[in-house]
């Protein structure tokens, strides 16, 4: 099964905690926690408004003596005001809109409105715009000469187990849950070499724990052949993970034609059907009654019951997927398919739940009434409800995926940018503020005496800065410096956003036109604010 779906969310860059300053407040809020449904962030009205002389600390304006916030915002609700500190970056959900998906070998399966913007020159009335979140920094954040603690983090690999290797460039994990599925397999294996060969006495162990590896192997192999129909296609797959029961191929993109999903799909159970038929041709010379003969019968009927459960038409399994691609290409609309796939996921869920248990005391798989009871018995309906728990998840996470695609493309930098006041370094904070407050803007750009954007002042360097010390404190001091990839085109909407946003975690990007001129600046808590709404969103497809 792919997984088209994995970790995509826009990540902060800061650790900052979720304590509300008690002081004035900063011009922008970036650390909001997830989940909540403030208004929107107020559209720009266009590029930064034109820089000024840097002013003296404290100079005699009521500004520099008790600055204020760029923007008011009105009294937030008491459900609001305390919020849980953000995560850290790397232990995000793999939420990534494209990862929707998982191509999964082995018997199992892994109305709101969108953000509204205030037109140009609307007051923000965003009730976490104006509070910052301060909390645990690094050594001397948000104080005089903190600029250099909030640089990006380098991404982190995708993680997921013990790395054994890079096929095709791919990284292949094997997760920790293996080693548990390993031991079960090897001790139930090996009950059944204790009937068959009673000679081999403790060594039959070692046999099952052989092919319990071999077992994995194929599914590995399966997984590669949805990798490399991935690459073939020029879809990028993050990762391979073996696990619990079986294994995950992480898609980071959809496929683009029904017909390549159809492929992709369909590849896997293929060739686990090739491999059952490699291994029955190999066991027709071999004797029956030994160690390879059992071997290669058990790896045979293996890779039959992989190949023909991943075939069953329902979401997340292979066969969801291959439905999903037949009723896109009914309907033309890939939506409907991830609909009527996952329900029919579900449908087997419950099948899975009630039928597998009935199966197995009808005497179904080759055992009698008489044995199919005590331990067995509940070993057969808890294995039944892992199964059917896994698929209706799956199938659950689908739904969710597609229904957040359908709505990405309202994700617009241009839409969700910050008004920004340009200032120069040696500029005091309070001058800034009284600035960008007077501009109606919620973000400050430190620039150069030609007016060339050097870096952003974080919002959360801010709100650390007591108010009384905000006259004496340089804008510049405050600010993270602008690298390549915090440079985001005010023309990138959609997927093209997340993926430079992912390229590139911060707290912060500065905005601009195709010309270079400065537009604003894009808080990634503000996108992910949106990218939150998008999911909670009904889909018209989706039935109610």
């Amino acid at each position: 099964m792919d997984v088209s779906g994995g970790s995509g969310q826009p990540r902060s860059g800061s650790d900052e905690s979720a304590e509300r300053p008690t002081g004035p407040t900063a011009p922008a809020a970036g650390s909001a926690r997830p989940g909540a449904d403030p208004a929107a962030p107020a559209d720009p009205g266009g590029p930064a408004e034109p820089g000024a002389d840097s002013a003296e600390p404290g100079a005699g304006s009521a500004g520099a003596e008790r600055p204020t916030a760029p923007a008011e915002t009105p009294a937030e609700p008491p459900q609001e005001r305390s919020a849980a500190p953000p995560e850290e970056p790397a232990a995000r959900p793999d939420t990534h809109p494209d990862r929707d998906h998982a191509h999964t070998a082995g018997p199992h399966g892994p109305g709101a409105h969108t953000p509204e913007h205030a037109t140009p020159g609307d007051p923000d009335t965003h009730p976490d715009r104006a509070h910052a979140h301060a909390g645990p920094r690094q050594a001397g954040s948000g104080q005089a000469g903190s600029g250099q603690s909030g640089r990006p983090r380098r991404p982190r690999e995708p993680g997921g187990g013990l790395l054994m290797g890079r096929p095709f460039g791919v990284p292949v994990y094997v997760a920790p849950s293996w080693f548990l599925v390993a031991a079960l397999i090897t001790w139930v294996f090996g009950g059944q070499l204790d009937r068959v060969l009673p000679e081999l006495g403790a060594a039959r162990y070692l046999v099952a724990l052989f092919f319990a590896v071999a077992f994995y192997g194929s599914v590995l192999v399966h997984e590669l052949a949805h990798t490399i129909a991935a690459i073939r296609f020029k879809l990028p797959v993050r990762r391979i993970q073996l696990q619990f029961f079986g294994g995950v191929s992480e898609i980071e993109k959809e496929a683009e034609t029904p017909g390549r999903e159809f492929v992709l799909a369909f590849v896997g159970p293929l060739l686990s059907l090739a491999l059952a038929g490699v291994f029955y041709l190999a066991l027709l010379p071999v004797q029956r009654g030994t160690v390879p003969g059992v071997l290669l019968a058990g790896l045979m009927i293996s890779n039959l019951i992989v190949a023909v459960f991943n075939l069953l038409p329902g979401l997340p399994l292979d066969g969801g997927r291959m439905l999903r691609a037949v009723v896109w290409k009914i309907t033309g609309k890939p939506m409907s398919g991830t609909v009527a796939a996952a329900w029919v996921g579900r449908a087997l869920a419950v099948s899975v739940l009630i039928g597998l248990p009935l199966l197995t005391q009808s005497g179904t798989f080759g055992s009698t009434a008489e044995d199919s009871v005590g331990m067995d018995t509940v070993t057969d309906a808890l294995l039944a409800a892992i199964l059917a728990a896994i698929i209706w998840t799956g199938a659950g996470n689908s739904l969710r995926m597609a229904r957040l695609r359908e709505h990405l493309p309202e994700l617009r930098a241009r839409t969700l940018t910050r008004r920004a006041v340009p200032v120069e370094t040696g500029t005091s904070l309070a001058e800034a503020l009284r600035r960008a407050n007077e501009a109606g803007a919620r973000a400050l750009v430190v620039v150069d005496g030609h007016g060339e954007p050097l870096s952003l002042v974080r919002e959360s360097a801010i709100v650390g800065v007591p108010e009384h010390r905000r006259p004496w404190v340089q804008a510049g001091e405050l600010a993270q410096e602008l690298t390549d990839g915090m440079r985001v085109s005010a023309e990138l909407a959609g997927e093209d956003l997340l993926d430079v946003l992912r390229a590139t975690p911060a707290t912060e990007y500065l905005v601009v036109e195709d010309t270079g001129e400065i537009y604003g600046v894009l808080s990634a808590a503000d996108v992910e604010r949106a990218f939150v709404k998008a999911m909670a969103r009904p889909s018209a497809a989706t039935p109610r």
